[in-house]
């Protein structure tokens, strides 16, 4: 050994920590790929897995640590500079090796509840420290006490081998170093690159499969979650990933689908402003969303879910249910975007967290502002989480009740307030507002069906053991939607109102397909005095909900939506649905899939048995996903979604 730290010289301490980790990454991707062995072996990817991944590796080694291989190169030697560069050199070791094995150790339990490798929902999440180690805490302890230790002793471990290795180095002489350095330096380009194409690699070079998952285990964690930082900072641009096309060719491609004259677009400044007429021309109707947490449609017994939950089943034999909507996404401030604002999926974060939006973007709680309107969001947990406070209250919403504002509730999970106790507080304010001379609309938000899944004791019967799981969480949302239902329909304000009871997300979308089309279908019901009990079928997305619902309260006016408005006898037969990087676009039972940097894919989708095969692909179809991909990311960089500036 000590012969080869002689021979290696300055660059013995990078070598022996870029093998180390090597051989940590590549027995942590052995582990996970035994442990999914299933979907491996079903896209034959053994192989393809295991090489690209040691690929992927060297990429993200030569990243972390090849700087301070040319480093080594220049500065080692025995003075003052080089005995500083040496302890600087054992501390980026030691920190480097260590988030490399924090990240692996905490893959299992992210993959078990996303489906993904750590991605840009890691970075997300460590916003809100409070409410994510409540949430470890309550339904991840073992993971919590585990994961720390395992960091605490490998950083002393690796500390100590760092000093061994840095101790007693030998440096080359002064007039080979410039040679070794040039050296040094073309190989660490050729690893970071890792590809003589014009863009150097990245995730989508080393994807090979039609499963998410399996593309994920491809990489490292620490390499995906650094590469979903670097990608946030162009979320202007997130979108021409997947391909370009002329914005004046965008436009009218979805004017085109709208099926609108160009006569009715109002505002070039605004290319999406319509005025659009309400179906009701009676006094304007309070609205009310409630936004259910997670409640997909496999919760759902009368849309073939389990049977969980009877309250819905029961109310949607007296309103207006849609058996065919799908979420936009499978993120809460997603299903906000969606249903507040009717704006398009992104590959970018949703509009509620991006700083361009945060005022002046539109909203239906602005537009109902501007018509007399008092607009509200209740929520049980803590009004800043996901910087819901911010996006609020910057576009449209005056008033925001939060856990702060509940005095005695009746149980508190780690998310907040339980549903019951957030029902109440809606109908209390409702039973207020009501008796002014003002209508209102107001955004309820509910928590409890989310992990660590906690609510309170016998209120009902228990679907499985033991008692904080999914199902069982999802049956007590029901169970909350009933209690409030009972109370809304008692009161004053019931005559009055639009109630939309909708999904944000499914639970936890997951499976072997690029996009897991089962998982964005949830349910959409809306009540009140004077809807008509029906079942629509028509294939309807998140977007199409603010326009329906704007229309069924008598709010006529000009907004920039895409969405339709579903008491007009038009058939959108149309959803997008944005999974992680993936956009799917479907149309019937054909599904357009883009990808980042890869050719569009096309499949076919059955309902009844939720696979997606592979199908040639729809050239048009394809031209048409594109659009409304690139028209996200393009309006919300130029600013062009809003609505005009108030007459003074």
């Amino acid at each position: 050994m000590s012969n080869l730290k002689k021979y290696l010289g300055s660059l013995y301490p990078v070598i022996c920590f870029t093998l180390i980790n090597l051989l940590v990454l590549s027995l942590s991707r052995i582990g996970l790929a035994i442990w999914q062995r299933e979907r491996v072996s079903a896209v034959d990817g053994w192989a393809e897995l295991l090489l690209q991944g040691i690929r992927i590796d060297i990429v993200a080694l030569c990243w972390l640590f090849g700087i301070f291989a040319l480093l080594s190169v220049l500065l080692v030697s025995d003075n003052k500079v080089g005995r500083t560069y040496v302890w600087l050199l054992r501390v980026v070791l030691t920190a480097g090796s260590v988030f490399i094995l924090f990240m692996e150790a905490s893959t299992p339990d992210f993959i078990a509840t996303y489906d993904f490798r750590p991605n840009r929902l890691f970075i997300e999440y460590l916003v809100n420290p409070k409410e994510v180690f409540t949430m470890l805490a309550n339904g991840h302890l073992l993971s919590l006490v585990l994961v720390p230790i395992l960091s605490l002793a490998v950083t002393w471990l690796y500390w100590r081998l760092a000093k061994q290795v840095t101790t007693d180095l030998s440096y080359f002489r002064w007039r080979f170093r410039p040679f070794i350095a040039l050296l040094v330096a073309a190989l660490v380009f050729v690893g970071a690159r890792s590809s003589l194409q014009h863009r150097g690699i990245n995730p989508s070079m080393v994807a090979f499969s039609s499963d998410g998952l399996v593309n994920s285990l491809v990489l490292n964690s620490g390499y995906s979650v650094l590469f979903a930082l670097q990608q946030m900072k162009d979320e202007d641009n997130s979108s021409e990933t997947y391909g370009k096309m002329p914005f004046a060719e965008v436009l009218q491609t979805l004017k085109t689908l709208r099926g609108r004259a160009e006569s009715d677009y109002l505002n070039p400044e605004i290319p999406t402003l319509t005025f659009n007429q309400a179906s009701y021309q009676g006094k304007p109707k309070n609205i009310v969303i409630i936004l259910e947490e997670s409640l997909g449609a496999q919760f759902i017994g009368s849309l073939g879910g389990k049977p969980l939950s009877p309250q819905f089943d029961q109310l949607a034999q007296q309103g207006w249910l849609f058996e065919n909507l799908y979420a936009t996404g499978t993120r809460s401030v997603r299903g906000i975007e969606a249903i507040t604002t009717g704006f398009t999926p992104t590959p970018a974060r949703a509009v509620v967290k991006l700083p361009g939006s945060q005022n002046g973007f539109f909203s239906i709680a602005e537009l109902l502002k501007r018509q007399g309107y008092h607009t509200s969001f209740i929520y049980g947990g803590e009004k800043h989480f996901d910087n819901m406070a911010s996006f609020f209250y910057g576009n449209g919403f005056q008033t925001i009740v939060d856990q702060a504002d509940y005095k005695n509730p009746k149980f508190v999970a780690t998310w907040g307030m339980s549903d019951e106790d957030l029902f109440d507080k809606a109908n209390e304010k409702f039973t207020e507002w009501n008796k002014n001379d003002q209508p209102f609309f107001s955004l309820v938000f509910t928590s409890s069906n989310h992990d660590p899944f906690e609510f309170p004791d016998n209120k009902i019967e228990l679907y499985e053991q033991p008692k904080q799981t999914r199902n069982n969480a999802a049956k007590y949302a029901d169970f909350a939607l009933g209690y409030f239902f009972e109370m809304a329909k008692k009161s004053d304000y019931w005559q009055d109102t639009i109630f939309l009871v909708v999904a944000d997300h499914d639970s936890r979308a997951a499976g072997a397909a690029l996009v897991p089309i089962q998982n964005f279908h949830i349910p959409g019901l809306i009540l009140g005095e004077g809807i008509e009990p029906r079942r629509d079928n028509r294939l309807v997305s998140q977007i199409d909900m603010p326009t329906t619902l704007l229309s069924l309260a008598g709010i006529s006016g000009e907004n920039p939506m895409w969405g339709y408005d579903l008491t007009q006898a038009v058939d959108p037969n149309r959803a997008l649905m944005q999974f992680d990087k993936n956009l799917a676009y479907m149309k019937g039972d054909t599904v357009t899939i883009l990808q980042p940097n890869i050719e569009a894919k096309g499949f076919k989708y059955d309902a009844k048995t939720q696979q997606l095969t592979a199908n040639d692909l729809n050239p048009q179809l394809a031209k048409e996903a594109l659009a409304y991909a690139l028209w996200g990311s393009y309006s919300y960089k130029n600013r062009l979604y809003k609505l005009p500036e108030e007459k003074k």
